[in-house]
């Protein structure tokens, strides 16, 4: 038998005894030194055991209160990021649809792929030479501008976009008042993601809100590509020209699927393509408005027809009347134009007109 078998054993058995003396021991000894003996136990051993085992608990329960908690935030957070990328991506998917019936031809559609470590202001497509992609030509979406392509493989292609520090576009408002070239707003943090339009004219002035769009000088890209909207005039050393800080008309997160305008595509131009949805949704206001404007008219008629035809009903009642029971100066009188105008209708109807003849008096709860 090994030697730590042998130990236990006897540990074993002395422990056996000492419970056993203990036991005698509590059996022979008075009442009142066993209770206090078992008061002393419970007060000085047993209750901060049981006081350290309902810490424990309750530390317990918190803790899976908690994880649970956190659980159902975590998933409910990620729905709603799931359903939120779902409808961005819809939408973004909507305008590319819709850009794309517009144009009819002379596009090539391209998918984003990952973006390689450090060329956060380039994007990678998934289509080149293979299918007409050429450098120079411009990738836009359903809002409008994204880039410009710079380099071309046989089944895939390089982009610069707008926030690239060598993109340049010559661009102006959709008036032709004011002329210009956008750059990337080289500023620090959320700024950096801004355009502005450099060398307009000082006697042209654009509104907060006003669209900007490109302007089909140079060989890239067509006329009347949304670049971005006016934020407001920035504060320049030059005093001959004005500049223009732009909200990009597409934002970094809402660039998705592209088109790569063909050298086709940009011949032809692109003019009314991204213009015509806001004149279309413009045109429909203005037919609600109209049809609204209609409406009330027509209320207005019939209301007024209503009146007059009442007025005229109480202009025969009071001649009636009169001509029974003599004057009522209690009751109102109808308007005179209203009534010279139905006397000479009726008049014109009837002929001449003939001896006034007396009137039956009404029946009884007649009037």
């Amino acid at each position: 038998m090994a030697r730590n078998v042998r130990a236990d054993g006897r540990l074993d058995t002395g422990l056996v005894l000492v419970c056993l003396v203990l036991s005698l021991l509590a059996l022979v000894s008075p009442r009142k030194t066993r209770d206090d003996v078992a008061g002393l136990l419970r007060t000085r051993i047993l209750a901060p055991l049981v006081a350290l085992e309902g810490r424990a608990a309750a530390v317990r329960a918190a803790v899976r209160t908690r994880s649970v908690v956190l659980t159902m935030r975590g998933r409910s957070l990620t729905d709603t990021l799931s359903l939120r990328a779902i409808a961005d991506e819809n939408t973004t998917l909507r305008g590319l649809l819709g850009l794309s019936s517009r144009l009819q031809d002379g596009f090539v559609v391209a998918e984003i792929l990952p973006v390689r470590p450090g060329s956060e202001f380039e994007i990678t497509l998934n289509a080149g030479s293979a299918v007409g992609v050429q450098a120079f030509l411009p990738v836009v979406n359903g809002a409008g501008l994204v880039g410009m392509v710079e380099r071309v493989d046989a089944q895939t292609s390089s982009a610069i976009t707008w926030a690239h520090p060598d993109f340049r576009v010559s661009a102006m408002s959709v008036d032709q008042d004011a002329f210009g070239i956008v750059q990337p707003h080289l500023a620090a943090d959320a700024e950096r993601w801004l355009l502005e339009m450099r060398g307009v004219p000082f006697r042209a002035t654009l509104d907060s809100g006003a669209l900007i769009v490109s302007s089909g000088l140079g060989a890239t890209y067509p006329r009347g590509i949304p670049v971005g909207t006016v934020i407001g005039e920035l504060s320049t050393p030059e005093k001959w020209a004005r500049t223009y800080l732009l909200k990009p008309a597409v934002l970094p997160d809402d660039i998705g699927p592209v088109l790569v305008l063909l050298p086709a595509r940009a011949t032809l131009g692109v003019n009314g393509v991204w213009t015509s949805v806001s004149a279309a949704d413009s045109a429909a206001r203005a037919v609600a408005a109209a049809g609204d404007s209609l409406a009330r008219r027509a209320a207005f008629d019939e209301l007024a027809a209503r009146r007059a035809v009442f007025d005229s009903l109480g202009a025969d009642s009071l001649r009636r009347i009169d001509t029974v029971g003599g004057p009522s100066p209690a009751r109102p009188v109808a308007n005179p134009r209203q009534r010279l105008d139905s006397v000479t209708r009726r008049d014109s109807v009837r002929g001449p007109a003939t001896p006034a003849r007396s009137v039956p008096p009404p029946a009884e709860g007649r009037w």
